[in-house]
């Protein structure tokens, strides 16, 4: 994932900040509890293809 891109990269639905996890492969929105999938190294930030994190995981 290319750095500059992470670097303005914000969520689409509170524009916060978004935490990187490489090994899953997504980004994360804490605030929102939502996790955006990176497919190909392009991330997808579609609410509808985001998946809600639930309550009892890590971010």
């Amino acid at each position: 994932m290319d750095s500059k891109l992470l670097d303005i990269l914000v969520c689409p639905l509170c524009k916060g900040p978004l935490v990187y996890k490489k090994n899953e492969q997504e980004l994360i929105c804490k605030p929102d509890r939502l996790a955006f999938p990176i497919r190909d190294d392009i991330p997808v930030m579609l609410e509808g293809e985001a998946r809600r994190l639930a309550e009892t995981e890590e971010v």
